[in-house]
C-alpha cells in the first residue's frame, strides 16, 4: 500500500438510500480502471446520530484520510441510534454496487465495539455476499451466528475491556464451534489479548496489516480458505500510524456498544 499523493476523495450521501444509512464513500484513485473491492466501516456508539462528520472521527474513514491508501471503495454508514442493522447496511451496499465498479467477490466488513455487533450480525446474515470480516471488542445481536463457519472471519478482543466483556466474544467462538458442521474448514482467528482494554485494538484500524489480510480473501476461492491472519505484536501496535500524515494518538474510551 502506498500513501496518497492528494486529497482523498471522499463524498458524503444523505437521504440516497431507502431503508439505509446516511453514509460517507471513499473512492480509491484509478476506480474507472474496474472493479474495486469494497470495505463497510460500522463505527461505535459514540459515533451515533445525524451529524455525519462524526464518523470520521476514527476508524477506516480516518486512516484514510491520513494516508492510508487502499486499493478499495470504503462505505462508513452512520447508525442513528440502537444496534446495526445487516438489511439497512446491506441496502447501502447495493446502492454502491448499483453506482459503481465494485467487485462483488471482494466486498468486506469491520467494525469496533457496537460495530463490532454490527460486522458479527451482517457477516452471519449474509456469509454469501461478504468475502470476510473483522470484529474488535464487539459481541452479536443475532442469536444465529451458524452463517459464521462460512467466511474468514478474525475477532479481537481484551480480557480487561470493561465496556463490552471478553465474554461476549467467547458467546460468539463457543455458538460457531456448536454450529460447525463436520468437515467444514476453520475461518476464524480469535485474539483474546490478556490485559487489552476496550479502547486498545483501535490502532488496529490504522496499520496496513488488517487491511491486507481482508483484501487478499474472495468469495469465489475455492473452499474460501482463512488466510494467514497476521500476528498482534507490540511492534505492530508501534507502527500503527507509520507512513500517515498526521498521527493522531487517539482516546477510544467512548467507542463502547452501551
Amino acid at each position: 500500500m502506498l500513501r496518497l499523493t492528494a486529497a482523498p476523495d471522499i463524498k458524503a450521501f444523505k437521504g440516497e438510500v431507502k431503508d439505509g444509512y446516511n453514509f460517507w464513500l471513499y473512492t480509491p484513485p484509478g476506480a474507472t480502471a474496474g472493479p474495486k473491492p469494497l470495505i463497510v466501516f460500522l463505527h461505535g456508539a459514540s459515533l451515533c446520530g445525524t451529524n455525519l462528520d462524526k464518523v470520521k472521527r476514527y476508524g477506516t474513514l480516518d486512516a484514510v484520510s491520513m494516508g492510508r491508501q487502499l486499493d478499495a471503495y470504503v462505505i462508513a454508514p452512520q447508525n442513528p441510534r440502537g444496534s446495526w442493522s445487516p438489511r439497512r447496511v446491506m441496502n447501502c451496499v447495493d446502492y454502491i454496487e448499483r453506482h459503481c465498479a465494485i467487485d462483488t467477490a471482494r466486498v468486506y466488513v469491520i467494525g469496533m465495539s457496537l460495530g463490532g455487533y454490527g460486522s458479527i450480525d451482517l457477516a452471519s446474515a449474509y456469509p454469501d455476499r461478504i468475502a470476510a470480516a473483522i470484529a474488535m471488542c464487539g459481541g452479536a445481536t443475532s442469536t444465529n451466528l451458524s452463517g459464521l463457519n462460512q467466511l474468514p472471519l478474525w475477532i479481537v478482543h481484551g480480557t480487561a475491556d470493561r465496556a463490552v466483556s471478553v465474554k461476549q466474544s467467547d458467546r460468539i467462538v463457543e455458538s460457531m464451534e456448536r454450529s460447525r458442521a463436520d468437515g467444514d474448514s476453520v475461518r476464524l482467528t480469535y485474539d483474546r489479548i490478556d490485559g487489552w482494554s476496550h479502547a486498545s485494538p483501535a490502532k488496529l484500524l490504522y496499520t496496513t496489516e488488517i487491511y491486507d489480510w481482508l483484501l487478499s480473501h474472495r468469495l469465489d476461492e475455492p473452499g474460501r480458505p482463512r488466510h494467514k491472519t497476521p500476528v498482534i505484536t507490540e511492534q505492530l501496535m508501534r507502527s500503527a500510524y507509520a507512513g500517515l500524515s498526521a498521527p493522531k494518538r487517539k482516546s477510544h474510551r467512548r467507542h463502547r456498544k452501551r
